[in-house]
């Protein structure tokens, strides 16, 4: 125990908010997060989590549908005043951030280590793309704290989550298309089409990028595509579900997500012949997208996460 205490200790890992840990699942993974801004006005900016609360970020989307929210990364300081005690004392840091073909946020901290470097040129700081975002990034970043608490020294943590970041995916739906349109993701027409059919977008975010994967034309059915994305791919690449890490992420509504991640573990049990239902539900979780994704998918975000466990890559 003393031994694994003590390589818990030879970093520090630090992750930026779109890993949506939450205020506890940073504490009980003793990640310190550097959080994304939020604003409703485009004029005020509140520190996600420390400021606005997700709940409260969803019910504002919910009470004002017409109102559309903006995020904003982290500024170079806000890195700068996370990195820096940790430089001082000489702790190696290990900082995650969201995919960069999403945010600046990774810029922003590689610009922060440089500057940090200058000052303490000892100091080791690995900032990295983990091409990864919302609740996927978040269980990537758990995953380095499984390697560090197991004793996996700093270098071999990175080599490892390297590998490991292409093995994420993200496969979901969304309530509808205004968001994603506002947001510049799909064509202000093909917006307009959809909405107008009550048409739901199938989405699957791999290698740091989202791609269309499918339409549906209701809530029940999109979800049911969904469910049956997750089993196609462990069919088809032939993986075993139960070396994978497996989370259902949503926003606004808790008891939807309750009851798909029944479905979840119950079309996993029955279509990869894995597990049995009882099993996966001791490894299928439940986390809330926060609000760098939410400003994008709106209130009503569903889907499931996957990610190899460590020990496998």
């Amino acid at each position: 125990l003393g031994v694994r205490m003590m390589a818990a200790q030879e970093f520090k890992i630090i992750a930026d908010g779109a890993a949506d840990l939450g205020e506890a699942g940073a504490r009980e993974n003793g990640v310190d997060v550097v959080p994304f801004y939020v604003s409703f006005d485009g004029n005020t900016y509140e520190k996600e989590i420390e400021e606005v609360e997700v709940r409260e970020f969803y019910q504002k989307m919910v009470d004002n549908p017409k109102v559309f929210p903006k995020t904003s990364m982290p500024s170079v300081q806000d890195y700068i005043d996370v990195f820096e005690s940790y430089a001082k004392t000489g702790i190696p840091i290990l900082c995650i951030c969201i995919t960069a073909k999403f945010s600046g946020s990774y810029p922003s901290a590689m610009t922060a280590a440089e500057m940090i470097q200058e000052t303490y040129p000892q100091a080791k700081i690995t900032v990295m793309d983990s091409t990864l975002n919302t609740v996927l990034e978040g269980m990537f970043v758990k995953e380095a704290v499984r390697m560090q608490r197991d004793g996996i020294s700093y270098h071999d943590t990175i080599e490892k989550l390297l590998k490991l970041r292409e093995t994420g995916r993200i496969l979901f739906t969304v309530g509808g298309m205004s968001y994603l349109v506002h947001g510049g993701r799909v064509g202000k027409l093909m917006g307009l089409a959809a909405n107008t059919l009550n048409i739901r977008p199938l989405i699957t975010m791999k290698d740091g990028e989202i791609f269309p994967s499918g339409l549906a034309r209701s809530r029940k059915k999109s979800r049911d595509k969904v469910l049956e994305m997750i089993v196609a791919y462990f069919k088809e690449s032939g993986e075993d579900a139960s070396r994978y890490v497996i989370n259902v992420g949503y926003g606004y509504d808790y008891e939807e997500a309750v009851s798909f991640r029944e479905q979840v573990c119950r079309s996993l049990a029955e279509g990869t012949d894995s597990q049995n239902p009882a099993k996966m539900e001791s490894q299928v979780e439940i986390h809330q997208i926060g609000a760098t994704v939410g400003v994008h998918t709106g209130p009503y975000p569903i889907g499931v996460g996957i990610l190899k466990k460590y020990e496998f890559v």
